[in-house]
C-alpha cells in the first residue's frame, strides 16, 4: 500500500482483490493524519473510522459494494452528516449536531464510503485562503508558510497532504477549484442543480455547489457520478431529463486572451502557454475568443454574493440554534451574539449585503447586477457555439504566504477566473498543469476549463490529456 499515489481507481481494485483491507487502509490514512496535525488541517478526525471501515468490509465480502467502498473521506465543515458536529468553521455554530444527512453524505453511505473526519474552511465559506476560519489557518502541504487556498483548503491540504483518498468540498465562486490549484489536487466544480445541496450550509443559494477535490481526474469523475442526480429535497436540483447522454468530441479550446493581460503572475501566465502548446500538440484547436462582459464578472458576483449571504445568515440569530449571548432585549439579544459569533470577513459581507439589499440601493446595485449576469451568462453560451471548451489559469497566483494578503480587496482579486462558473451555472475543472520553484519549494499551478451546462464529460476528457502531458 502506497497511500503517496494511491488513486480511488487502485484503491477500489486492491479491496476488491484483497490486497489489503478497508480497516488496513483506513488505519494508515488515521495515522497519517496523526503525524500532519500541524497543518490544522481537520476540525475534528472521527472516532469511529475503523467501525465504518469494518463495514465496508463486509460490503466487499458480501458483493454489495459500490464504486466508494472503502475509501477514506474527508468533509468539509459545511456539509451536515446525522449525529455528527459540523459548525462551518464558526464560533456561532460551536458544539451544533447534525440532525439529518446531506443527500451528498446520503449516497456516499449507500456507496460503503469512509468518513474520516471534517475539514477547516474559511467560516461560513467565506475566503480565498482559509486564513478565515474561527480556528485558525490552513497551512499548505506544499509549503507551509503558505495558504492552501480557500475556502475549502482543508479538503484540498488534506489531499495534498495524502490524508484523506478524496474530499468532499464545496464551490460559490472557486472554493473547490482555487484551493485544488494551489494544492496540486484536482477541483470539480459542477454544474448548478446536478448536485443535490440539500444539507449544505447555505451561502449564497444561486452560486452554491458541492464538488470533490482528488487527486486526479479519473477520480473527479468516479466521485461525480455517485454525487449527481435528481434530488426531490432541493428546489434547484435538475430533472432526470436534462442529463445529457450525447458524447461530445472536444476539439476547439478557446482561450479568452482579454482577460490574461493584467494582474496573472508570469510564471502562471507562462505554465499556462506551454499546456496549451502541449494541448496543441496532441490535436487541440487553440482558438483566441471575446467573452464581453467578462470583464465585469468579479464585480457582479461581489453584489450578488453578499446580498445572498445577508439572507441566509439571518438564520444564526442565537434564538433557534448555537451560540446565544444574553442580552436587555431581543435586537441586544441579537445583536450581540452575531458579534460575538461571527468573525471580521462574515461580518463584512452581511453589512455590504444588507446595504446593497436596503431600500434605495436595491434597484442601482441588486437588480442591475442580475440583469449584467443574464448578459454573462448569453455571452459565455455564444461563445460555447463556436468552442467546445474555454481555458484559463484557476489563479492569478501562485499560493501567497499566511497573512501576506491583508487587503480584502486583493483577497477578492483572487477570484477573478473562478466566479464566472458560479455566475452562469456551468461546470468547471482545475487541474494540476505543473509546478514552479518558490525559495526552493515547488508550488503547483492549476489550469482551469469550463463547459456548457452538463457537459462535465468534455471537462474529463481534456482533463485526462493534460495529466498525459504534464
Amino acid at each position: 500500500m502506497h497511500i503517496e499515489t494511491l488513486t480511488i481507481s487502485q484503491a477500489r481494485k486492491d479491496l476488491d482483490e484483497k490486497k489489503y483491507s478497508a480497516v488496513e487502509l483506513a488505519e494508515a490514512y488515521v495515522s497519517r493524519i496523526e503525524k500532519n496535525a500541524d497543518l490544522n488541517m481537520y476540525r475534528e478526525v472521527f472516532t469511529d473510522v475503523i467501525e465504518q471501515a469494518k463495514k465496508a468490509d463486509a460490503m466487499i465480502s458480501a458483493g454489495t459494494q459500490g464504486s466508494l467502498c472503502g475509501i477514506p473521506i474527508s468533509i468539509k465543515d459545511n456539509v451536515l452528516i446525522k449525529g455528527r458536529l459540523a459548525g462551518g468553521a464558526s464560533k456561532i455554530l460551536e458544539g451544533y449536531c447534525a440532525p439529518y444527512d446531506a443527500t451528498v453524505i446520503k449516497k456516499i453511505k449507500a456507496e460503503g464510503g469512509v468518513f474520516l473526519g471534517r475539514t477547516n474552511m474559511d467560516e461560513f465559506a467565506m475566503g480565498s485562503s482559509t486564513e478565515n476560519s474561527a480556528y485558525g489557518p490552513v497551512k499548505n502541504p506544499c509549503d507551509e508558510s503558505r495558504v492552501p487556498g480557500g475556502s475549502s483548503g482543508g479538503s484540498a491540504a488534506s489531499i495534498a497532504s495524502n490524508c484523506a483518498l478524496a474530499s468532499l468540498g464545496s464551490d460559490t465562486g472557486g472554493s473547490i477549484r482555487q484551493p485544488a490549484s494551489f494544492c496540486g489536487a484536482v477541483g470539480l466544480k459542477t454544474t448548478y442543480g446536478t448536485v443535490s445541496r440539500f444539507g449544505l450550509m447555505s451561502m449564497g443559494s444561486s452560486l452554491d455547489q458541492i464538488g470533490p477535490i482528488t487527486k486526479s481526474v479519473e477520480d473527479a469523475k468516479t466521485f461525480f457520478d455517485v454525487l449527481k442526480g435528481h434530488d426531490p429535497l432541493d428546489s434547484t436540483s435538475l430533472p432526470e431529463s436534462a442529463y445529457t447522454k450525447e458524447k461530445h468530441t472536444v476539439k476547439k479550446i478557446g482561450v479568452p486572451r482579454g482577460l490574461l493581460t493584467a494582474g496573472v503572475d508570469e510564471a502562471v501566465l507562462l505554465n499556462f502557454e506551454e499546456t496549451l502548446k502541449k494541448l496543441e500538440a496532441k490535436g487541440y484547436e487553440i482558438v483566441d475568443i471575446e467573452l464581453p462582459y467578462a470583464e465585469y464578472a468579479l464585480a457582479i458576483y461581489y453584489i450578488i454574493m453578499p446580498a445572498e449571504v445577508s439572507t441566509n445568515l439571518s438564520r444564526y440569530d442565537g434564538i433557534r440554534y448555537g451560540l446565544h449571548i444574553d442580552g436587555s432585549g431581543v435586537d441586544d439579544e441579537y445583536s450581540r451574539t452575531r458579534s460575538e459569533g461571527f468573525g471580521p470577513e462574515v461580518r463584512r459581507r452581511i453589512l455590504l449585503g444588507t446595504h446593497i439589499l436596503s431600500a434605495g440601493y436595491y434597484d442601482a446595485y441588486y437588480v442591475k447586477a442580475q440583469s449584467a449576469r443574464k448578459l454573462l451568462i448569453n455571452a459565455y453560451t455564444e461563445v460555447f457555439k463556436t468552442v467546445d471548451v474555454i481555458a484559463t489559469p484557476t489563479s492569478p497566483i501562485l499560493a501567497p504566504k499566511i497573512g501576506a494578503v491583508e487587503d480584502p480587496i486583493s483577497m477578492y482579486l483572487l477570484d477573478v477566473f473562478t466566479v464566472t462558473a458560479n455566475l452562469t451555472g456551468m461546470p468547471a475543472l482545475s487541474v494540476p498543469s505543473g509546478d514552479v520553484d518558490v525559495e526552493g519549494k515547488k508550488l503547483p499551478v492549476g489550469f482551469q476549463l469550463t463547459a456548457p451546462h452538463m457537459q462535465e464529460e468534455r471537462l474529463f476528457a481534456v482533463g485526462y490529456d493534460i495529466e498525459g502531458v504534464r
